[in-house]
């Protein structure tokens, strides 16, 4: 629940107190803000050649659940840690929608969620996400990805782990990022071997109730960072470092 503090006349700005950090903004001569003006993570865009990161919107989430309905892995098969995927298309396009609301609504510098659409010339692929807690003490966070079913195997998932370590090292101040992957998925373990990740443990895990499989944990380095051959340019930053506490 966010609290009104003060003004500073009538029409000039406004101060927001919500989820342990204030939010400033100025009125324009219409009287209107954006949504990325509160929470700048819609804002947020990262260009890596024909690869565009940003800020999902409530249009491109529209957007996002239908892709997601579509299908992002085969009848069976579970590549995720959460069995989220594991229901009915109607009902996996509003589990993904209130996810994301979800990680608007609890943002926070203490713990979040970087989620961020990824377009290839300008056609929505897939959600590109970096999730953390208490990162101005660990500096370090998971990497995690889905793409709709007919965007697999085109070297997408790689270009768009890159785009998002490459955007969390040099502007974000990481000193390690982490992911991992069942040991039966072998796309998202490539994907992890081609961006430099190395293995750091296997651990037994529950992947659906009742059934047991390995789970490959995996570590980045800054050093080890493969990087693509398409340099990286971020837009909004730094608003968004504002809004995590850097």
């Amino acid at each position: 629940m966010s609290t009104l503090l003060s003004s500073r006349n009538n029409t000039e700005e406004w101060v927001l107190i919500g989820n342990s950090r204030a939010v400033s903004w100025r009125i324009g001569d219409h009287g209107s803000m954006t949504a990325a003006a509160l929470l700048p993570m819609l804002g947020l865009r990262v260009r890596q050649g024909p690869l565009v990161l940003r800020g999902i919107t409530d249009d491109d989430l529209v957007a996002l659940c239908t892709l997601a309905a579509r299908g992002i892995h085969r009848s069976g098969e579970m590549p995720f840690a959460v069995p989220w995927t594991d229901v009915p298309a109607a009902e996996l396009a509003l589990n993904t929608a209130q996810y994301h609301w979800a990680g608007r609504a609890s943002f926070s510098p203490e713990a979040w969620d970087l989620q961020l659409g990824v377009w290839l010339d300008g056609v929505l692929v897939g959600c590109q996400g970096f999730a953390t807690r208490d990162y101005l003490v660990t500096r370090t966070g998971e990497t995690g990805s889905w793409l709709g079913q007919e965007f697999q195997g085109q070297g997408i998932g790689t270009a768009m782990r890159q785009a998002m370590c490459a955007l969390v090292f040099d502007h974000l101040d990481a000193v390690q990022i982490t992911s991992g992957a069942w040991r039966d998925n072998p796309a998202s373990r490539a994907v992890s071997r081609k961006v430099g990740y190395r293995e750091n443990g296997v651990r037994r895990l529950q992947r659906r109730p009742g059934e047991m499989a390995e789970h490959v944990d995996y570590l980045l380095r800054p050093g080890d960072l493969v990087r693509s051959e398409h340099p990286l340019v971020a837009e909004e930053v730094q608003p968004f470092r504002e809004s995590i506490g850097l």
